[in-house]
């Protein structure tokens, strides 16, 4: 059984920054080969925020980059997702999902992900 969890949800004025932190178990250095971070919205469904891969290759949504800064922690099995300059749009639960043994071409379609955490709020306020 593979458990992800999160931490560092919170509440923040505009502009403000979160750091969101996702620990996946299993052996130390024992890897995910992608870790991604989705969130959720009422209309909108899941949507994907960031992804690294075990290689340091990162993939943003076009509404978070330049703001989001996605990395790892191999040893931990941690990735931490910095989100700086927020905004009132960014406010919603925010999910941690990973893969473990495969790359996946399209990072951000949350079906392929099998393991995920049980998401983490975010709110910031206008």
């Amino acid at each position: 059984q593979v458990y992800l969890t999160e931490s560092g949800g919170g509440s923040v004025q505009t502009g403000g920054s979160l750091r969101l932190s996702c620990t996946g178990s299993g052996r130390p250095g024992d890897m995910y080969s992608m870790m991604a971070w989705f969130r959720q919205a009422p209309q909108n469904g899941r949507e994907g925020v960031a992804m690294i891969a075990d290689d340091g290759t990162t993939t943003y949504a076009d509404s978070v980059k330049g703001r989001f800064t996605i990395s790892l922690d191999k040893p931990r099995n941690t990735d931490h997702l910095q989100m700086d300059n927020l905004k009132p749009e960014d406010s919603t639960s925010y999910y941690c999902a990973a893969v473990r043994g495969r790359s996946l071409t399209h990072p951000f379609v949350p079906r392929l992900y099998p393991h995920w955490g049980q998401g983490t709020q975010v709110t910031v306020h206008s």
